[in-house]
């Protein structure tokens, strides 16, 4: 073999960092604080902080591959941690707060998190777990020594600018291995307890290189990002680590992320591009027709976690906003998809434009997709075939944290998604169920999420969620459960006939039932399983 001469370089985190520092120096990120005021600098004093940082954490006993947890938003100091961590050779363990105060000690605990950063917000919180999370020493507040509590609860509890202004600024990255684990993140965890999801340094810089593609991300150094996805969920979808590749403005909107907030962001630091959760924009997009503000200078936003409403694309695309719908999980870094359209599709207009972008679309470069059927005998992409998804790539898990190989990869190395799906001839792939979430009527599938995103276009309907139940004639029949919107009215009569024309007819529902509320997971997905439990006893109408 002719061995190509090439420089032999690992792919490592902290070199994003320097890469910003260096080419990029006087870029701003400006966050806004726990603590209320605006926070402003730039990645050049970004990668100083974070030098100074993994000078401290030896002083912590913090060594190579040791885990160091986070409880935080998405703000200045925890973006420090990041490269901090990670960097020195140690693994950021992004906790989410918004699991159960048990399930959090019991990701920390099996994380064995020698240290756990925090901010403010979660004070109460890690007070009332502290004596539970047997691997943690040091327990650090995100904060200045003058803002520690007087008392906490939490013995010995240090203050995070005290750590790192106590340490010079002066520090080499070290050459780590590139396979070396860089971070570590826990699905959240609907059945079960979370598993932990263990990135290395090769995958994470890769899955930014993938991520800021003209079809992904489409970041560069132009471009103001907002993440409004936190950086407690699957690394803010890796975005502090493609911004910093591409230089790329980074605006963090911390812990207020209601829709008056964050178009007040949008106006006065420019953005320019945003990404979040269909329920986020939602809201947003609410709160400027109530008060009518523009969303200018806002161009792109992308949509991840749950089925994006075509009305919401509408609604976007009125003001001149592109939606990008993105598919992807914790297990997959966690980009795998997004709905881009191709030269070929350039003319489209309205439904047709709006059926390719509520697809979730097709992979970047470095994630590859199939379907399977129950056999695991793989099914044609004609866009008609339903099957089981799944997908394998540098960035796609391979094994969960202190697990074995298990019944999550097939025989031949593809990771089992959990969603059932078709995928058309141009990679399109279009999400009709998750495998728990799939409505069989009379031997033939339902698509819940189909159901859901046409009922959430109706104009009183807030959110929808679609679920079987057990029906004596035809196995299960889909029942919606429905949220209206504040002072909006509807009938279950309206909403049925709302279907009518959308869908074929035998998809159509059997009844609604209003709630004041639908249940979600820590990572705003609705909770179907609790709703199948609320209504397992549910009688259909006569």
């Amino acid at each position: 073999m002719l061995r190509g001469q090439m420089m032999d370089q690992p792919l490592l985190i902290a070199d994003l960092l320097e890469h910003a520092e260096r080419f990029h120096g006087d870029t701003e990120i400006v966050s806004r604080t726990v603590e209320g005021p605006m926070h402003r600098y730039t990645y050049r004093d970004a990668a100083r902080r974070a030098r100074q940082l993994a000078n401290a954490l030896p002083s912590l006993g913090v060594a190579a591959g040791d885990r160091v947890g986070t409880l935080a938003w998405n703000g200045y100091r925890h973006f420090e941690i990041y490269f901090a961590v990670s960097g020195s050779g140690a693994v950021c363990h992004t906790v989410n707060p918004r699991l159960f105060p048990e399930q959090i000690a019991w990701i920390v605990n099996h994380a064995e998190d020698k240290v756990l950063m925090f901010d403010a917000t979660f004070l109460p919180l890690v007070s009332q777990l502290a004596d539970q999370l047997k691997s943690v020493e040091h327990f650090v507040l995100l904060a200045a020594r003058a803002d520690l509590p007087a008392d906490s609860g939490i013995p010995n509890l240090l203050s995070y600018e005290d750590l790192v202004n106590s340490h010079s600024d002066v520090y080499d990255w070290p050459r780590l291995d590139e396979n070396a684990a860089s971070s570590l993140c826990y699905t959240s965890g609907t059945t079960g307890n979370p598993k932990g999801v263990l990135y290395s340094h090769r995958s994470t810089v890769l899955h930014a290189f993938g991520s800021s593609l003209p079809d992904s991300f489409d970041l560069s150094a132009r471009a103001v990002v907002m993440p409004v996805v936190p950086m407690f969920h699957a690394n803010a979808w890796g975005l502090p680590y493609s911004c910093a590749m591409n230089g790329s403005k980074l605006v963090l909107p911390g812990q207020k992320l209601d829709g008056g907030s964050l178009q007040s962001l949008i106006a006065e630091e420019g953005v320019t591009a945003t990404v979040g959760v269909p329920t986020v924009w939602l809201q947003l997009l609410q709160y400027c027709q109530r008060e009518n503000l523009s969303l200018a200078p806002l161009k792109r936003v992308i949509a991840g976690g749950s089925a994006v409403p075509e009305s919401m694309i509408e609604q976007l695309a009125e003001r001149g906003i592109e939606l990008r719908q993105l598919w992807g999980m914790t297990e997959l870094s966690p980009f795998g998809t997004t709905s881009t359209p191709k030269l070929k599709h350039e003319g489209l207009r309205g439904r047709e434009l709006n059926a390719l972008l509520t697809k979730q679309g097709r992979p970047a470069f470095g994630v590859d997709i199939r379907i399977v059927d129950d056999a695991g005998l793989p099914l044609p992409h004609d866009g008609v075939s339903f099957g089981n998804l799944q997908a394998r790539g540098p960035w796609v898990l391979s094994q969960y944290f202190k697990r074995e190989l298990d019944a999550n990869h097939s025989a031949d190395g593809w990771f089992h998604t959990g969603d059932v799906v078709t995928i058309d001839p141009d990679g399109y792939m279009r999400i009709t169920d998750r495998t728990k979430d799939v409505i069989k009527s009379g031997g033939e599938w339902i698509s819940s999420i189909d159901l859901e995103n046409i009922l959430v276009g109706h104009p009183a309907v807030a959110e929808a969620a679609a679920i079987a139940v057990p029906h004596p004639k035809w196995d299960e029949r889909p029942l919606m459960v429905v949220t209206l919107k504040p002072g909006a009215r509807a009938t279950r009569e309206e909403l049925l006939a709302y279907f009518d024309g959308k869908i074929a007819k035998w998809w159509t529902p059997n009844d609604v039932v209003f709630v004041d509320e639908l249940p979600h997971t820590a990572t705003g997905k609705l909770l179907k399983m609790k709703l199948r439990e609320q209504f397992r006893d549910y009688r259909w109408p006569e």
